[in-house]
């Protein structure tokens, strides 16, 4: 058989870079509200991300909103004049978000994922598909980015992939709680700010017990030392200031005062703005 010196490659073509997802929790608090608000028929809900891609690759996901859909086993219909109207109206508020992706609940990527990944693909270049598990089954919130890849066959692309990209959900601590709370899919009542702080408090002090465990086992040579892990406890105990156990008291209980007093002056505003209500109907009645 003769052949000839050219050869046909198989190859898959990253659609992008190097990327990483930062997602804030604003987004994944709404994409649940979403699913929980969805029409009867539907068993997914599927929207539009919205953030800034930075030139080192980072791509930050910071707002969201939800897609009216329909989609059967080998089609999907997207209400694309309700995406436009959505984007715009966003970009009145906040012009600097534009597109970079869009969202899906559910575990990982589903059959019609690469219509409308392709969708996408016309909107922004190199879309970032977001799932997340909605279900929360055994208490974990999967949450997964992918970008496309393609299968090209020379010069001619045959299909698509979707490849999974590093992912980072950005929790300050207050946030982490209400997450906690969001993972366990039934609570018999919200925690309350101290319930919230001796939460954070507790989490802290094993997470300390977990480095003196480790600092201890480095010491009697039972784990090989690492560097890197050296490098970042000592950051951390330098970044902690300096201050004597009485001053730091009376930092955290001025904080406190501070929080009950307007506390206090915010139940103060919700009675006069009932008390007015109350008697701006009674004057219309007489």
């Amino acid at each position: 058989m003769a052949t000839t010196g050219k050869q046909t490659v198989l190859q898959f073509t990253p659609s992008t870079a190097s990327l990483t997802a930062r997602v804030h929790p604003l987004v994944i608090f709404n994409i649940c509200d979403c699913y929980v608000r969805r029409p009867d028929q539907a068993d997914r809900v599927i929207g539009t991300l919205l953030g800034s891609l930075s030139p080192d690759g980072i791509v930050e996901i910071k707002n969201s909103y939800a897609v009216p859909h329909s989609e059967s086993s080998d089609q999907v219909a997207l209400d694309i004049d309700y995406h436009h109207n959505m984007l715009l109206s966003h970009q009145k508020v906040n012009p600097k978000e534009v597109i970079v992706g869009w969202y899906s609940t559910g575990f990982g990527v589903s059959g019609g994922s690469a219509l409308i990944h392709d969708f996408y693909s016309r909107e922004v270049p190199n879309p970032i598909h977001l799932t997340v598990d909605t279900g929360f089954g055994n208490g974990v919130g999967t949450i997964k980015a992918f970008v496309s890849v393609s299968l090209s066959l020379g010069d001619q692309q045959l299909a698509a992939q979707f490849q999974e990209i590093p992912l980072d959900l950005r929790l300050i601590e207050a946030e982490r709680v209400g997450f906690d709370i969001l993972k366990k899919t039934a609570v018999d009542k919200v925690p309350t700010d101290l319930e919230g702080m001796e939460a954070s408090m507790e989490h802290l002090l094993a997470l300390i017990d977990d480095v003196y465990k480790y600092v201890d086992s480095v010491v009697e040579g039972q784990v090989a030392p690492d560097n890197s892990i050296g490098r970042f406890i000592s950051e951390t105990i330098a970044s902690l200031p300096k201050i004597p156990p009485s001053a730091f008291d009376k930092l955290v209980n001025d904080g406190l005062q501070d929080q009950l007093l307007l506390l206090y002056l915010s139940s103060i505003i919700r009675t006069q703005l009932s008390l007015a209500e109350k008697l701006n109907t009674v004057a219309q009645i007489l």
